[in-house]
């Protein structure tokens, strides 16, 4: 039987301190574009290649650059849109439909995604906190490793636990700063705000969310009323 993670020892976040609506905005939108850029650039030179005429020997090999940074600038894409909230009109998700989500980022990552999701469905808030604790449990993964994703519902609740394992895995401290709410201090704000955003939004909801740092071991959790 899948455990639930436990709450009960964890003291309550703080409250987050006062940040401008667009200065939050303001980061996102350059976590994203950041995101974005690197297979969009790719993108751009391999069709400069396809254009020179002292590289058509190279046209084969700017075909397959095209092709796989356009599946990840798409696989980004899509990710973002429910992940940042752009997918504002639906209000639940289907579960296999954000594993899709998950696999396709984790297509270009070097951990690997263990997805195990006992409902059919999540409501906005635990759609937007599985797949952005996710990602940042591939991303404590940099050299590669396997991330858990499991979620059960139970009790009026949703619980969401995100294990990365593998060797040299390890939390920014910006990271662990923003899933506590509080400001950045050092360290880059790409890495900060998507953890502060995931605080944000869970304890508008209700919920909650921390990380513990283990030997080769980063585990989140979070809980959302259902």
């Amino acid at each position: 039987m899948t455990q639930t993670p436990a709450f009960d020892d964890i003291p309550a976040p703080a409250e987050p301190p006062a940040l401008r609506a667009a200065e939050l905005a303001a980061y996102l939108a350059a976590r994203m574009c950041h995101d974005f850029i690197s297979p969009a650039s790719a993108i751009v030179s391999g069709l400069d290649l396809l254009e020179d005429p002292s590289a058509q020997d190279m046209r084969e090999e700017a075909m397959s650059l095209i092709a796989a940074s356009a599946r990840k600038l798409s696989d980004l894409l899509q990710f973002s849109r429910v992940a940042f909230g752009a997918s504002a009109s639906a209000e639940t998700f289907d579960a296999r439909e954000l594993e899709k989500l998950a696999q396709g980022v984790f297509t270009h990552m070097r951990a690997e995604l263990e997805w195990t999701v006992e409902a059919e469905a999540l409501n906005k808030p635990a759609a937007r906190a599985i797949l952005n604790l996710a990602q940042l449990a591939g991303a404590a993964l940099p050299t590669g490793g396997v991330a858990r994703i499991r979620a059960v519902q139970e009790a009026g609740a949703i619980a969401i636990a995100a294990e990365a394992t593998g060797p040299r895995a390890r939390l920014r401290p910006e990271v662990l700063r923003g899933l506590q709410g509080e400001p950045l201090g050092e360290g880059l704000h790409g890495h900060w705000v998507q953890a502060y955003y995931l605080h944000l939004f869970l304890t508008d909801a209700g919920g909650r969310v921390f990380a513990d740092v283990g030997e080769e071991k980063v585990v989140f959790a979070a809980t959302i009323p259902s």
